[in-house]
């Protein structure tokens, strides 16, 4: 193999590390964002406001290198594959990490308790919606389809947990006293969040299938918006 070949190959490599990193960054950061959430931690909720604009640089950096990778030689089929799901996924995850920076904010200005019941509620749908980041992540790290696939059959779980937690905040925002019902209702915007923090993890899997397949899915959301 030509060394400037070769070279190309550790190039593209080096990209895909770099997202990997991004990706365990962006799931951090909500992973903290929730941590504050459940403690009432505003303190730590300051902390990831702040970090957000790590994950961005890191976006900035990914675009870059595609571009010089692209720039550089004439990319064959597989290696424009790998830029192209590099920015598509990087973009993936800056908005993971924006959707971590509005559970900070909201955990920030709200300041009505939830009961035990509902933060479980809540806590299940943030633990599924984590999870099916990392495997996201793991499927694209080891350019795994079956486990990419398994990402995109997690869905269905995913809705029906953020139906139950959606309700479940709902009934509280109703019963909160008038003076906090605007506060409560802020809340509702957490699932949400989280909620839309799965369906990134399914475009990065979906993204992985594209690049080790060259073959387009896309998984029909049956979710209302709330």
């Amino acid at each position: 193999m030509p060394k400037t070949r070769q070279e190309y190959i550790h190039q593209l490599a080096a990209l895909q590390d770099k997202v990997a990193v991004m990706g365990e960054m962006a799931r951090l950061e909500v992973s903290h964002a929730m941590e504050a959430l459940l403690h009432n931690d505003k303190a730590q909720a300051e902390k990831v406001m702040e970090a957000d604009d790590n994950v961005d640089h890191l976006l900035v950096e990914i675009e870059d290198r595609c571009l010089i990778l692209t720039a550089k030689q004439q990319p064959l089929a597989h290696d424009l594959r790998i830029i192209a799901t590099a920015l598509k996924i990087g973009g993936d995850l800056e908005r993971i990490g924006d959707h971590a920076y509005d559970i900070a904010r909201t955990v920030r200005e709200v300041d009505v308790p939830l009961d035990a019941e509902r933060l479980n509620k809540v806590q299940e749908l943030s633990n599924w919606s984590l999870a099916m980041v990392a495997q996201a992540m793991q499927a694209y790290r080891e350019s795994n389809v079956k486990l990419a696939d398994a990402v995109r059959d997690m869905d269905a779980h995913m809705d029906k947990l953020f139906e139950q937690a959606f309700y479940a905040l709902s009934e509280y925002v109703t019963q909160a006293e008038t003076t906090q019902r605007v506060h409560a209702a802020q809340l509702l915007f957490i699932v949400r969040f989280l909620s839309r923090i799965g369906d990134h993890a399914v475009n990065i899997a979906e993204s992985t299938i594209y690049l080790e397949t060259a073959q387009r899915v896309h998984t029909h959301k049956h979710t209302a918006d709330a």
